[in-house]
């Protein structure tokens, strides 16, 4: 395993790869998972890539720190572990608040990022008033009180079935994160809207979505794609919330000709460059 301690928090993390060898992707999580939901993209694209994947503050293995949070100080711990490790100009690749915390990554240092890769994700998901709901629940009740409904969101009714032992470890890592860290995510989501900004962004971007996603519905994933100048969009068939787990195959083969387009596109910028 390995640690770093970022912005006086330790920030749990993995390198696969050399990054002065290959292009670097960058994985962000969704609220209620941690890096290990990018498994099997990750097997599908070794050898082509340096990865990295982390666990973000109040996730996984990562400290809580203080509570709540902004996705500003998501997206700084992101670009403190980038320094850390010497990456410069990343492909990121964000799921759900990690989408957002892609964006404001490239808000806060686009010298970071050289193309985005947004997963079920919006410049703003969803309205105070279901966010406060969903705080009040968990800090009664716990995450186990809303397990149910977030799963009924994340997956599709076939991947749900009680005897797919995946779909009951994958509830178990959302039961299990820190409840802190949860609640200040859930926080930060809330407080977030970059919708003046995503009409700003001014590298490739992939906007892909699951069909049946219940989180972020595909008209909500497109509608930012046509806010985003020249965005790419995609649906993955037989898909809910997280595409990584239920249809790797298909969100790599999505992914692969706009990696490639875009790590072309930045070497061409690179030489025409003074």
């Amino acid at each position: 395993m390995q640690f770093a301690r970022i912005n006086d928090i330790t920030i749990h993390y993995r390198l696969v790869g050399a990054v002065t060898e290959r292009p670097v992707l960058v994985f962000i999580n969704a609220l209620g998972t941690d890096f290990r939901i990018w498994r099997d993209v990750v097997l599908n694209l070794a050898g082509d890539y340096a990865m990295v994947l982390y666990d973000k503050r109040g996730h996984g293995l990562s400290d809580v720190g203080q509570v709540p949070y902004s996705i500003e100080d998501h997206a700084s711990d992101l670009a403190g572990l980038l320094e850390r490790l010497a990456v410069k100009h990343a492909i990121v690749c964000g799921l759900s608040v990690g989408g957002l915390i892609a964006q404001s990554l490239y808000r806060l240092r686009p010298d970071l990022v050289r193309a985005l890769v947004l997963s079920g994700t919006a410049p703003k998901i969803g309205a105070a008033e279901m966010w406060d709901a969903r705080i009040a629940a968990v800090e009664a009740h716990g995450i186990e009180a809303i397990a149910d409904g977030v799963l009924e969101r994340w997956f599709t009714p076939a991947y749900r079935r009680p005897e797919n032992v995946a779909f009951v470890g994958y509830r178990n890592m959302l039961v299990r994160q820190p409840l802190q860290g949860y609640l200040g995510s859930c926080a930060a989501i809330r407080n977030a809207d970059y919708t003046e900004a995503a009409k700003k962004i001014a590298v490739p971007v992939l906007c892909v979505v699951g069909d049946q996603d219940g989180s972020t519905p595909p008209d909500l994933v497109q509608e930012m794609a046509r806010l985003i100048p020249g965005a790419r969009y995609e649906v993955i068939r037989d898909a809910g919330h997280i595409p990584a787990i239920e249809q790797p195959g298909a969100l790599v083969a999505a992914m692969r000709g706009f990696l490639a387009a875009a790590v072309r596109t930045s070497k061409a910028r690179a030489g025409r460059a003074p």
